[in-house]
């Protein structure tokens, strides 16, 4: 395992306090940022990039090569380990060369964004805060919640934070995007879109049914390559497939911007408790609504009537999505820069590492926005 240096960012932004020194662990399944597929290595690319600019030392662990602005890269992997994406060894592996390249370093704070490495909070001086990306519930909850005050997890969505009471919440941090990055379009074309993972969870087939209720073209887009989601789409969707119902394969980085901007709005008939949900906020930095059900972060992420439209029930996505185009574009790019774009981010978690660096232990001080209550003020050992 070897260490690669870069030289320090030259910051355009001046920090009001001393810069800070932060480890960054990453998941080991991709380069960061990834080339397609990785939502959460998309996020943890951004965020290093957004802390450097703002004038902080970061040190990256992951896998591969990197394209970022850490000042220390330390590739666990000298290639991803893709294929094996979910199998044990390489995330137990991963966590024993992260805990290694952190022994030689003196940092202030870790943020570890991989599933094994939390276990190793508990023998570290220095507070380890932890992202939650994906479901509280089941199992990964309880993991989560059984290590207790040993890591200090913070939320993507007050959703996502409702859900498992038992975690050791410090605050809430909405996951964010480059706005600019996104072409912005204001004249649309006239299909829909649905973009995504091929799931039951993520429901392309009610889309397509509401789409054709709505009588809309509506083109979809999405990773199709797991045993379960080709088995999904074999059964629901191959089967509505037609002259108003187009399935153009996953689509890269390039693709997914032209097909965000062109449409007339972005269908999410999501069926699961959502904890976040990237791809409308990158519709509305398009410009383009997003007709949704009221499940899990959309009521957080969607502005009602502004960026886009929140359906209670499945009865009445169709007439939302028949009324959508009728928002404005420019509207939907404003909340986009306003509440999601990468430095609102940055300045969220900057809080939360000062705070618990600092040794403050009340919610109020270090969430973003959404005050609560934290349980306790001390720290297991």
């Amino acid at each position: 395992m070897t260490v690669q240096l870069q030289p320090p960012v030259q910051s355009p932004v001046t920090p009001a306090a001393p810069p800070l020194r932060i480890a960054m662990i990453a998941p080991p399944w991709f380069e960061l940022p990834p080339r397609g597929y990785g939502g959460i290595e998309s996020v943890v690319a951004d965020l290093v990039d957004q802390l450097a600019a703002r004038g902080h030392e970061v040190t990256l662990v992951g896998a591969g090569r990197h394209r970022t602005a850490a000042t220390r890269f330390v590739p666990v992997f000298d290639d991803p380990p893709s294929a094996r994406l979910g199998t044990p060894a390489p995330e137990v592996i991963h966590a024993a060369g992260a805990a290694a390249a952190l022994d030689g370093l003196d940092v202030d704070i870790v943020h570890d964004h991989t599933l094994a490495g939390p276990l190793l909070a508990r023998g570290r001086d220095v507070p380890t805060v932890v992202t939650m990306h994906g479901p509280v519930d089941g199992e990964q909850g309880e993991y989560f919640a059984r290590l207790g005050e040993t890591v200090d997890v913070v939320a993507i969505s007050d959703a996502q934070r409702r859900l498992n009471p038992g975690i050791n919440w410090v605050g809430r941090v909405h996951n964010a995007i480059d706005v600019s990055s996104f072409p912005f379009q204001p004249d649309k074309d006239d299909y829909l879109l649905w973009l995504g993972r091929f799931s039951p969870d993520k429901g392309a087939h009610l889309a397509i049914d509401a789409a054709r209720k709505a009588g809309r073209w509506i083109v979809l887009a999405g990773k199709c390559s797991e045993p379960a989601e080709k088995a999904y789409f074999e059964s629901e969707i191959a089967p509505r497939l037609g002259e108003d119902v187009e399935y153009v394969g996953e689509a890269d980085a390039s693709f997914k911007r032209q097909l965000l901007a062109g449409a007339a709005a972005l269908a999410f008939p999501v069926q699961w408790e959502e904890p976040f949900g990237m791809v409308m906020i990158e519709a509305m930095a398009c410009g383009t609504p997003v007709v949704a059900l009221r499940r899990g972060s959309v009521p957080e992420v969607v502005d009602h009537g502004v960026s886009g439209l929140i359906v209670d029930d499945y009865a009445g996505f169709a007439d939302a999505l028949r009324t959508a185009d009728g928002l404005d574009p420019l509207r939907c790019r404003q909340q986009a820069q306003r509440r999601f774009d990468l430095p609102v981010m940055a300045a969220g978690y900057e809080r939360v590492y000062r705070a618990l660096v600092e040794g403050s232990r009340d919610l109020q001080e270090i969430t973003a926005d959404t005050p609560g209550q934290r349980r306790s003020a001390g720290r297991a050992g």
